[in-house]
């Protein structure tokens, strides 16, 4: 999955994403005197997006006074392009795209992370000797373009790994799946799980962030603009969006609007494949882990954030000397939400 995103498709249908003035508990209800807030996620309908979805189909957003716009995402479609172009108020995204906004001298940044854990991994065949990151020195590694120019410099110097181990991944799981010897790259949430199904045999799941890299993912980032002068709104979006995650993360019968929806929104997607990365998200501590065990969820701090910037600068992704805290503002989080 490259998350990237995908237009969505006119308020015709629904499907294309949802909306707190089309679909709550309660069914069909206006907007009026509610704030619009719009928010692209960064793929199509899944799991990883429960939160958002929860927030609407419960009615968490109106419960703040938001209209909240969750678009869909897919493959056709820049999150960061629309944001630029002012056709989004905040998109799901991660730490890279927010310091290179202070790279390129942008006015957009970083206000929540939903995600305290990346959630890439590297995947592997079980008993063949790959049983950690430091015994994949020398083995052949799937990784897309992404990930190359990502974590890849990190893995490479954390672990001494070397480029001329690297293979492309195409998103094509049959190279890996034809050969024990070989892993790829994937997402704790999902490739796993599809690997299962085919093989029988559930693979090893390497998560980066537990050797240590420190990106957010699944992010908010927004404009100064929308920051400055819709504050409030600001807000209430991010504290009932994390109240929504609170809640999805706990399952049971207060997820199934929810899920529905996701399904709906995403045909592809069944009830099997959204079990499989809520449960994978609570046992790997993607949302509820590190700072977000004490300052809630979507917590951020300075310190993480000098974290990935210095091991980012020191691999040669980010320059030196760049002050990588116009990236984010910590104001809308740690007011420990959801907090364990």
């Amino acid at each position: 999955m490259s998350r990237a995103s995908m237009t969505r498709r006119a308020a015709l249908k629904l499907g294309a994403g949802v909306s707190a003035a089309y679909l709550t508990t309660s069914g069909m209800v206006t907007a009026q005197g509610l704030d619009k807030v719009s928010y692209q996620t960064n793929w199509r309908a899944q799991g990883e997006h429960g939160g958002f979805y929860l927030a609407v189909t419960n009615g968490i957003y109106r419960k703040y006074g938001i209209d909240a716009d969750i678009r869909m995402g897919g493959p056709q479609q820049n999150p960061t392009q629309l944001l630029i172009g002012g056709r989004v108020d905040i998109i799901m995204s991660n730490s890279f795209e927010a310091i290179h906004y202070v790279r390129e001298n942008m006015p957009f940044l970083c206000i929540g992370a939903i995600f305290q854990k990346d959630p890439q991994v590297i995947i592997c065949h079980p008993g063949v000797g790959n049983d950690s990151f430091e015994a994949l020195k020398g083995k052949t590694i799937l990784v897309g373009a992404g990930g190359r120019s990502g974590y890849w410099p990190f893995l490479r110097a954390r672990f001494g790994y070397t480029d001329e181990q690297v293979r492309p991944y195409t998103f094509n799981m049959a190279p890996f799946l034809a050969d024990k010897n070989i892993c790829q790259q994937g997402f704790v949430s999902s490739e796993p799980f599809a690997i299962q199904q085919q093989s029988g045999v559930a693979p090893l799941a390497h998560l980066i962030a537990d050797a240590g890299f420190a990106n957010y993912n699944t992010t908010f980032n927004t404009s100064r603009k929308m920051v400055d002068e819709r504050t409030d709104a600001v807000q209430r979006f991010i504290t009932a969006s994390l109240e929504g995650w609170a809640e999805y993360l706990k399952g049971g019968p207060n997820v199934e609007a929810a899920n529905k929806a996701i399904m709906r929104d995403n045909p592809d997607m069944d009830i099997a494949k959204i079990t499989y990365a809520a449960k994978v998200m609570n046992e790997r501590g993607i949302v509820l882990s590190g700072d977000a065990l004490t300052l809630g969820i979507g917590a951020m701090t300075d310190a993480r954030w000098e974290t990935f910037y210095t091991q980012m600068r020191d691999v040669g992704v980010f320059p030196p000397g760049l002050d990588y805290k116009k990236a984010y503002d910590l104001r809308f989080i740690n007011k420990g939400v959801g907090k364990a």
